[in-house]
């Protein structure tokens, strides 16, 4: 089995423990030659590599190279992988989008609404770059990218590099959720095979199996309807915002039993209530700011100053895990199954055939090979169309520089649905984005 040479990119983020514990977990299954960091932000990776180095050298003692370099050619020449985790402007960004959105009554989260706007139009002039600079210095590498808002990048990448088949934008959102069904039904995520259709962080699941064709689904509806739902993946289990989301999946159940929702629905099936439970003062990236960031700082130094890891909380997460699965089952033709976000081309008859949907597809060394959904009933395929129109008139409006279109997104996203207040939150992000975002006419 050939060792892969890997580039993390956007290896300051605390999400990086969990894939390096990932990957130690995941060896068999993907063994590394060399790892390499690469970020911006030479402190706050230098801190992270720092506690991976202590890690490696006790769990990963066959690996040949790690190094951590802010250089690009150094970071991606040569690399059969790169996985892309980026947050531009990072927490300090999202805490005024969020913040600028609820001060206006409408939904402050860092994907859905205004928020995903801001985000999504700050993340795709940094990823057109990364994916220029890593097709410089390695042509033929995979590019896994998990850079949210993942629907609007995509978009965005679909437009630029079009030809580029060696690009698979994937979320960990509906693997988290699965990891909790495999709690309930006693099996591993990895015995599930879901039937699935959506945009990202806009879908819905409308079949569980097991890998012996059992239909599982039933099941699940009965537990979550009658005992709950609640996050199992190590990172989120014990967050009480993860917690609430989870538990509001009983509530879209009751009102839409037909299928499983993804926990983004809340927002657009819910928005009000949504802004009713959140502190306009005292926003999700705030208790991120307060909790995880500080938590994974605070794991960092104590691995650089014990020089070890006994005793430390280090645990592989879903975050990490079906990245390197998606990834091992590209490099070794595996033919798994997993949801990723590729070109409609048909697969919903129904919706148009530039969409970039998430959907089930085997995964082989030629890329993804997804699965037909056929056509998906007036309701799902409503709440798309609106979602889709959005996102593409976002990605519009950075590309052409257009406010009129930038205006039409936020006005039509189920968040907002009010054109005063679209372009009041509009104006607003304009003035604290001007660092990041095209000048908009």
């Amino acid at each position: 089995m050939k060792k892969q040479r890997l580039v993390i990119v956007g290896a300051g983020s605390t999400y990086t423990l969990g894939m390096i514990m990932s990957l130690v977990k995941e060896k068999e299954n993907f063994p590394l030659k060399s790892l390499i960091f690469y970020d911006i932000d030479a402190e706050r990776q230098e801190r992270v590599a720092k506690a991976t180095e202590v890690i490696l050298k006790e769990k990963y003692p066959e690996l040949e190279e790690f190094k951590y370099t802010t250089d690009k050619e150094e970071a991606f020449k040569d690399v059969d992988f790169a996985f892309i985790q980026i947050r531009t402007g990072g927490l300090k960004m999202r805490e005024k989008d969020e913040k600028i959105s609820l001060k206006n009554g409408v939904v402050g989260q860092e994907t859905c609404g205004p928020g995903g706007m801001a985000y999504g139009m700050r993340s795709i002039p940094d990823m057109i770059e990364l994916i220029k600079d890593i097709r410089k210095h390695s042509p033929n590498a995979w590019i896994l990218n998990y850079t949210n808002p993942a629907a609007i990048v995509a978009e965005a990448l679909r437009r630029v590099f079009p030809n580029d088949k060696k690009i698979l934008n994937i979320c960990d959102m509906p693997a988290a959720i699965m990891v909790s069904y495999a709690k309930i039904l006693g099996k591993e995520i990895w015995d599930l095979v879901p039937e699935y259709f959506g945009l990202n962080h806009f879908g819905w699941f409308t079949k569980i199996y097991d890998k012996e064709g059992n239909d599982l689904t039933d099941e699940l509806k009965d537990h979550i309807l009658n005992k709950g739902f609640l996050p199992e993946d190590a990172e989120i289990a014990n967050d009480q915002s993860w917690i609430k989301t989870f538990k509001q999946v009983e509530v879209m159940l009751r009102d839409f039993p037909e299928y499983l929702p993804n926990t983004y629905m809340q927002y657009y099936l819910y928005p009000q209530k949504m802004v009713e439970k959140e502190d306009p003062n005292y926003t999700r990236a705030n208790q991120v700011m307060d909790g995880r960031e500080k938590r994974v700082k605070e794991l960092c130094k104590t691995l650089i100053e014990n020089q070890t890891t006994e005793g430390a909380h280090l645990e592989p997460d879903i975050h990490g895990r079906y990245m390197i699965r998606v990834a091992a089952s590209l490099a070794y033709n595996n033919g798994d199954i997993f949801i990723v976000i590729v070109e409609n081309n048909g697969i919903i008859s129904n919706l148009p055939d530039d969409a970039m949907v998430e959907v089930p597809a085997m995964i082989t060394n030629h890329g993804p090979k997804p699965f037909a959904v056929g056509k998906i009933p007036t309701f799902y395929k409503g709440l798309i169309e609106g979602q889709l129109a959005y996102e593409k008139l976002v990605v519009d409006a950075f590309f052409e520089n257009d406010y009129d279109k930038a205006l039409k997104a936020l006005t039509l996203n189920r968040t907002v649905v009010n054109a005063p207040v679209a372009r009041k939150i509009l104006d607003e992000l304009i003035e604290a984005n001007k660092e990041y975002w095209p000048e908009l006419n």
